[in-house]
């Protein structure tokens, strides 16, 4: 199905595409499930896993900046996500920057944004969860990124993220600290140690018993992630999410400022989590370039606990979460082990000493 309508919805601009999408998601709800799971692949206990304290049903997720207003969050867990990242959401609903804001690149099934936190805003976001887990009935775990608002200054970011964080809670996994987004004029600033845990301790004191992790940036040196590594253990983070969008366009045609996602992505995203991995004793959720069974897998052996796609859904559609999936299950198999788990301790890198 999706290989018959990709073609026309590129050939619509970018943005225009995306909305178009979302407003037959929503209009059909989640699709029916078969007896062995959905129509898109299998869903199955087997698959099932922990992320941290976060119980997820698969170990392929939809990661955050596609649903940015938790419009279609029923939909998703029917096409083979075992967990769904809805935002980036901030306490005060704003436009986001001027278009054009959305560039595909589908000969490097690449793409480049410059949305700036486009969203409605977290009590509208409260209100759309809190109708949907009224008849929530599937095992998916529901995460919430947060954001800080354009308009919020740099010392205030703190009670925007608490604000956002009050509305929200109640209807969340788990949630996401969101500082890296190259999009927001001065966001990646709150990556700096002090002020990063100045965020996670005002929005842990609301988030009471909620697990959160924080989002990081690819272009960060390793001094800035041992620096994000101690301030995870020290401040209790459930775990970290490696990475978000790069500014580093190279192989790319220039379209001006925005972060790059997608499979050029792959390389270093890699790094990150293999380097992370190899420091913390915390979950790492990988996202970034996971256009393949092989990036899945890779990904996997560098310890990560569990997945997130996003841009390679744009180019292939849902076939590649079924995929993954499949390849787990038949790996598993092979292995002759009965958990996610089991399959990921086994199949892990030695880590380089």
């Amino acid at each position: 199905m999706y290989e018959l309508i990709r073609p026309l919805l590129f050939k619509l601009d970018p943005e225009q595409a995306h909305n178009l999408t979302f407003r037959m998601l929503t209009s059909t709800g989640g699709l029916p499930k078969t007896a062995a799971g959905t129509l898109f692949g299998p869903v199955t206990p087997k698959l099932a896993t922990t992320v941290g304290r976060v119980k997820v049903a698969g170990p392929v997720g939809l990661a955050a900046g596609l649903d940015k207003n938790a419009e279609a969050t029923a939909f998703w867990p029917s096409i083979g996500f075992g967990f769904v990242e809805v935002g980036t959401v901030t306490a005060k609903a704003q436009p986001g920057n001027p278009k054009p804001r959305l560039f595909r690149f589908p000969k490097h099934e690449a793409i480049v944004n410059r949305m700036g936190f486009n969203n409605e805003g977290a009590s509208h976001m409260a209100r759309r969860l809190r109708a949907t887990r009224k008849t929530w009935n599937s095992p998916a775990a529901v995460g919430v990124n947060l954001g800080k608002s354009k308009v919020t200054p740099l010392e205030k970011a703190v009670e925007d993220y608490v604000e956002s964080t009050r509305q929200l809670v109640e209807f969340a996994d788990y949630l996401v600290i969101n500082v890296s987004s190259p999009n927001t004029p001065g966001l990646r600033e709150l990556q700096d140690e002090g002020a990063l845990r100045e965020i996670i301790q005002g929005v842990s004191e609301v988030a009471t018993g909620v697990p959160i992790f924080v989002k990081l940036a690819p272009d960060l040196e390793n001094e800035a992630l041992d620096a994000l590594v101690r301030v995870a253990q020290e401040e209790n983070l459930e775990g970290l999410i490696a990475t978000n969008t790069t500014i580093d366009h190279k192989g790319i045609a220039d379209v001006g400022p925005g972060g790059l996602s997608g499979r050029p992505l792959a390389e270093r995203s890699r790094e990150v989590v293999d380097y992370l991995t190899q420091r913390i004793d915390k979950p790492v959720i990988a996202v970034g370039g996971i256009s393949s069974v092989e990036d899945a897998m890779a990904m996997f052996e560098r310890g990560a606990s569990a997945i997130q796609i996003y841009s390679a859904l744009i180019f292939q559609g849902p076939a590649l979460i079924a995929a993954i999936n499949k390849a787990v299950l038949k790996e598993m198999n092979r292995l002759g082990v009965n958990t996610f788990d089991e399959f990921r301790s086994a199949i892990r890198r030695k880590p380089i000493v």
